[in-house]
């Protein structure tokens, strides 16, 4: 990245992947960066995710794509049963070319490569510090500190930004997440694979690759539930879970046969909802502090990894701080509102109670995906290059894949 202009002071509300993203991308150009956050000492939380050939672009850019594919799994394919129809209804193929694949990978093991470029830039990361607040140009942290004045602040906080005027709308179903050990010879290793049972009951079982420091390959294991059911879920006890599970897809019971409690479990709750004003004023929100949607199309990190490049990309080309907040928010927002209505059209298809559209998705739906050109748009979808992630940006620019 080029420096230009003064180095400017920024202060960052969380150290998830855009808050860290952000963070090295912003401290390579010559700022100065501080990030906030509320961990005792730096880590993670999550399971497995997807990163789409956008974000793999996004971590090209900051030279850590070769750490985080080491850690990971390519994808080809993303493919989904039911029980209610014989065969494949849902089917999203990469290509062959890795540089379009997507990369299932452990939150940990992408936590662990953007924290390590942060470090190597020079960028501070204070922790104890919840940031629950701004005074100004200054940060309020939790217990009533303030932070020193900041040229600019970013909100990367997350979904639980409490800086954020984002209303974001309770999806009904959230879903209950683990890592367990891959299974050889039962699916593929280069697919996320899931079940369906009309769109009420899902099961998912994504290749994460072998993150750092385990002995092995390891899977992320998802099962759909209503936001409003862990309590009874918890309460019914894990083998009524492992009977409907096995039940639900016989095939993949060696990896839920490897949840030995309900604690091994952590229940994900959705929302659904976007900042119309994203930046201004000395501040700007990025990631699910600006837009929240459910993780059916796989995007939720790749947008924050979209947002930390534009960010940086504007604040390059503009010298004049306001400027450059007003380009970043013309380079996103067409992406970010278009994946935003996509995502509020399919995920009913999948995690609703409508059988419906669970008839429909199967029956009507998955036929017409088949026929050319939906499934190169498909491709494009899952990868996150329908619209152009960053527009304005120069065709060379490696996130236009």
């Amino acid at each position: 990245m080029v420096r230009t202009g003064r180095p400017r002071a920024i202060g960052i509300a969380g150290a998830g992947i855009g808050g860290l993203a952000v963070g090295a991308f912003l401290a390579r150009a010559g700022h100065r960066v501080e990030i906030f956050d509320q961990f005792d000492a730096p880590a993670p939380v999550g399971s497995g995710l997807v990163v789409q050939p956008v974000g793999r672009a996004v971590l090209a850019e900051l030279g850590v794509l070769d750490k985080a594919e080491a850690q990971g799994q390519g994808l080809t394919r993303i493919q989904g049963t039911s029980h209610q129809k014989a065969g494949i209804v849902l089917a999203a193929d990469y290509g062959t070319d890795p540089a379009h694949q997507g990369l299932g990978i452990h939150r940990a093991s992408l936590f662990s490569v953007l924290h390590e470029v942060c470090m190597a830039e020079g960028v501070g990361v204070t922790p104890r510090s919840l940031v629950v607040g701004r005074d100004g140009q200054r940060f309020v942290l939790e217990g009533g500190r303030r932070t020193g004045a900041f040229d600019l602040l970013i909100d990367a906080s997350g979904s639980g930004s409490m800086l954020s005027p984002i209303r974001a709308r309770a999806l009904p179903y959230g879903a209950l997440w683990s890592v367990v050990d891959w299974v050889p010879g039962v699916i593929e290793p280069d697919r996320l694979t899931q079940r369906y049972s009309h769109a009420d009951r899902m099961m998912g079982v994504l290749p994460i690759g072998t993150p750092a420091g385990a002995d092995r390959p390891k899977a992320a294991l998802f099962w759909s539930l209503p936001s409003g059911g862990y309590d009874a879920w918890r309460a019914a006890g894990l083998d009524a879970w492992k009977r409907e599970a096995q039940a639900h897809w016989p095939e993949a019971w060696d990896f839920a046969d490897q949840i030995g409690a309900t604690d091994d479990f952590t229940m994900a709750r959705y929302g659904h909802g976007t900042l119309w004003r994203t930046a201004g004023d000395g501040m700007v929100h990025i990631g699910d502090a600006a837009h929240r949607t459910s993780p059916q199309l796989g995007q939720g990190a790749n947008m924050a990894l979209l947002d930390a490049s534009a960010l940086a990309w504007a604040m390059e080309r503009h010298g004049n701080l306001d400027d450059a907040l007003r380009a970043y928010v013309l380079t996103r927002r067409w992406h970010v509102w278009g994946y935003q209505l996509l995502s509020a059209v399919f995920t009913p298809q999948y995690q609703s109670d409508s059988r419906a559209l669970a008839f429909l998705r199967d029956r009507l739906l998955y036929p017409l995906s088949t026929v050319p050109p939906i499934p190169a748009a498909l491709a494009r979808l899952v990868r996150g290059t329908l619209l152009p992630p960053i527009a304005g940006r120069p065709r060379g620019n490696p996130t236009r894949t």
